[in-house]
């Protein structure tokens, strides 16, 4: 299965496609996943200036660009590491040369233990979170096999019922499992805790958000402490995000903030608000998707050429950059219908209309290249390298 899942991944681009001419922006065959590099860097460098002047470290998700050049940037900008969410997000990461490397999602199959332990052999920096004496138990017979130590983390359920260990007995009554089998030969080496509260990120209201993430907090700390209290080390306490990231950084015990969306941000996490209203603008927008208008069936209405294979969305529609009154419809995978607002002058056929994507890390799977931009040319396209890797 190693040798499988070499081949099912080596044809992934790594490496970005370089124009000897920059493109007019207008040139961009759509729909388009564009990327203005210039707001990038922007974002990447404020992150990493806000947490660096309070003393945090940011381990950016990967999950969000999927895109060696972006992770690469965000390393440059002294992230810690980068997470990957999955197993094959990692593989691929770790063969554009990325790393170190935190896989947040647990694993309990050898199959997929020996994925990461032949990373880890490989050469690449690999840790991982467990939240069961069984996977703990897989992942050690698959490093012990391999002759190689492996990191790894306890992961804090914040009650979202998802991953985790819940109670604080059970994520002691773990820690001195690993320890105890570390001494005895183990190959595994507890190193912290994660403690990602997802359901906290979208809470609207500045206020309402803090409150709520730091009770979650109050409980993980709660946990650190009986761990540290059991004599277990912890180097490494890592978890929030893009939406508590002013929030968490006040919190003395984490080390490290796992933010993702900052990097392009979205409509979901505009609508949320920050500090000083009701839009989290701390970030720029630099991720769009370009349209076309290529049919108008009805006066008010305008058909683009982007429907939920350009798109992807939960709960709510991408928004028209230039066209803030107007309210999107998806209809169908192709087309998406723009109703105008009132007093709005309607477009022409053939313009081009520009969204913020509704949701940035599934719009981007979507995807199999950026078009990376600067000053209304583009200059490159940039690999979404782990577009669909799901396992």
């Amino acid at each position: 299965m190693i040798e499988l899942s070499e081949r099912l991944l080596a044809h992934r681009p790594l490496t970005p496609v370089v124009f000897d001419a920059p493109i007019p922006l207008a040139d961009v065959p759509t729909p388009a996943l564009l990327l203005d590099e210039d707001a990038l860097d922007r974002n990447i460098a404020r992150m990493a200036d806000f947490l660096g002047a309070r003393g945090k470290g940011f381990r950016p998700h990967a999950k969000t660009h999927k895109c060696p050049q972006v992770a690469q940037r965000q390393l440059a900008a002294g992230a810690v590491g980068i997470c990957a969410a999955k197993v094959s997000e990692a593989i691929v990461l770790a063969r554009a040369g990325i790393g170190p490397i935190l896989i947040t999602s647990p694993v309990t199959t050898r199959q997929k233990a020996d994925f990461v332990t032949s990373l880890v052999a490989g050469g690449t920096k690999v840790q991982l979170v467990v939240d069961s004496q069984l996977g703990a138990t897989v992942l050690d017979a698959s490093a012990r096999a391999r002759h190689v130590t492996v990191d790894v983390l306890i992961d804090i359920d914040p009650r979202l019922g998802r991953t985790g260990v819940r109670e604080l007995g059970d994520a002691v009554k773990l820690a001195d499992w690993l320890v105890a089998n570390r001494r005895s030969g183990g190959a595994l080496n507890l190193i912290g805790v994660q403690h990602y509260a997802g359901q906290v990120m979208h809470i609207a209201g500045h206020e309402a958000r803090r409150e709520k993430s730091l009770i979650c907090w109050k409980s993980a700390v709660s946990i650190c402490k009986a761990l540290r209290d059991s004599g277990h080390a912890l180097q490494v306490i890592t978890g929030c995000g893009t939406g508590t990231y002013d929030i968490d950084c006040d919190v003395p015990e984490i080390t490290d903030l796992q933010v993702g969306s900052y990097v392009f941000m979205d409509q979901q996490y505009i609508d949320v608000g920050g500090r000083s209203g009701a839009r989290l603008d701390d970030f720029e927008v630099s991720l769009t998707v370009a349209t076309t208008a290529i049919s108008q069936p009805v006066s008010g209405m305008i058909t683009v050429d982007c429907g939920f294979k350009g798109f992807a969305s939960e709960s709510i529609p991408p928004t028209a950059i230039d066209l803030p009154s107007a309210r999107y419809r998806f209809a169908g995978d192709e087309h998406g219908m723009l109703l105008l607002g009132d007093g709005a002058q309607e477009p022409l056929l053939g313009k081009r209309i520009s969204f913020v994507t509704p949701h940035c890390d599934p719009t981007v799977n979507l995807y199999d290249y950026y078009w990376v931009h600067r000053d209304g040319f583009v200059h490159a396209l940039w690999p979404v390298s782990a577009r669909g890797c799901s396992w």
